[in-house]
């Protein structure tokens, strides 16, 4: 029999209303009795809860505290699971990825829209999508939702209200339940582990995104500096590009770069960026911005603030910045 954890972190999935709005206060084995299932059934589910919280208090060191959590229960369950709110949900699964490396058991995330106590939650069908892929023998970082399964590190909540809220971003839905099947997109056999679990917590919280507008000037970069954040990732427009034109934005930027990355992604939701291929991608270039390529933003902060964890050095960041570790970025 498959023995699974599931860990309750709060969120949407865990809310009852109050008088101050939806809040989180139901523990794991509330929310399954509501969602009318069992704790043995083909499979054991054990369950503990680190935390109860709507996933807008998320923190960096709340990462840490289910990185460890995660981590400590590879070897004793067959798959563990992850109750998450929406709002951050992709952020956490993210920074797992990176966090938790060489796992050999899949790691699932899932949540709601709906509160478990509402009539026609989506709870009850998102947390049977991560049961039944957390008994799977895969390996990795991943997300359920509304009978899809997303590389963690490719997940995007696009939705604030519709059910099917999060998409696979620039990477194809690993796989989706349809009945009792789980049918692939991707063959299973490329999702298992490379080495031994290793965990790997090291983290700079203090990076910064800047969305550029029209107007933008540089004197931002040295408001971002004063603030002390040690890292910056600017959402620029189209393929990634700066402007340059009654701005000073670029030439700060380029001041900068020899000492706190830089890195450049989009505003647009698919694609990534091509900095080579305007005269305004090109010229940001040239000051030493590194490219997010088709990273998620979601996985673009996060391994910057990994990377940061590990070093300071511009070029070595660079270097972290542009390794696919676990298919976050295409090689």
């Amino acid at each position: 029999m498959k023995k699974l954890l599931i860990i309750g972190t709060g969120g949407t999935i865990a809310s009852a209303k109050t008088e101050q709005g939806y809040k989180s206060v139901l523990k794991i084995d509330e929310i399954l009795k509501l969602a009318k299932i069992k704790l043995e059934n083909g499979y054991k589910i054990d369950s503990t809860n680190i935390m109860n919280i709507d996933s807008t208090l998320i923190h960096p060191e709340d990462w840490e505290i289910i990185a460890k959590e995660v981590f400590k229960a590879l070897d004793d369950y067959d798959g563990i699971i992850i109750t998450h709110g929406t709002d951050t949900l992709a952020y956490t699964a993210s920074m797992l990825s990176f966090m938790i490396k060489n796992p050999n058991k899949p790691i699932v995330l899932t949540g709601s829209m709906l509160p478990i106590t509402e009539n026609g939650s989506d709870a009850p069908r998102n947390i049977r999508t991560a049961i039944k892929f957390a008994m799977e023998d895969v390996a990795g970082v991943f997300v359920a939702f509304m009978d899809k399964i997303m590389l963690g590190c490719r997940t995007s909540k696009v939705r604030t209200l519709g059910l099917n809220a999060f998409m696979s971003i620039n990477y194809p839905d690993v796989a989706y339940v349809k009945g009792e099947k789980i049918l692939y997109n991707i063959p299973k056999e490329k999702f298992q582990p490379n080495g031994s679990p290793e965990l790997d917590t090291k983290y700079e919280p203090r990076v910064v995104v800047l969305r550029v507008t029209p107007g933008l000037g540089g004197e931002i970069i040295d408001a971002v500096l004063d603030a002390g954040y040690k890292g910056i990732v600017l959402e620029g427009y189209g393929a990634g590009g700066l402007p340059y034109r009654k701005s000073n934005l670029l030439s700060k930027i380029k001041e900068i770069t020899p000492k706190i990355p830089v890195i450049m992604t989009t505003q647009a939701l698919y694609d990534g960026v091509d900095m080579r291929k305007y005269e305004v991608g090109r010229k940001a270039l040239e000051t030493g911005i590194i490219p997010a390529k088709d990273m998620t933003k979601e996985a673009t902060i996060t391994k910057l603030m990994w990377a940061l964890g590990h070093t300071k050095d511009v070029e070595k960041i660079r270097e972290i910045m542009h390794t696919n570790y676990v298919n976050e970025i295409k090689s």
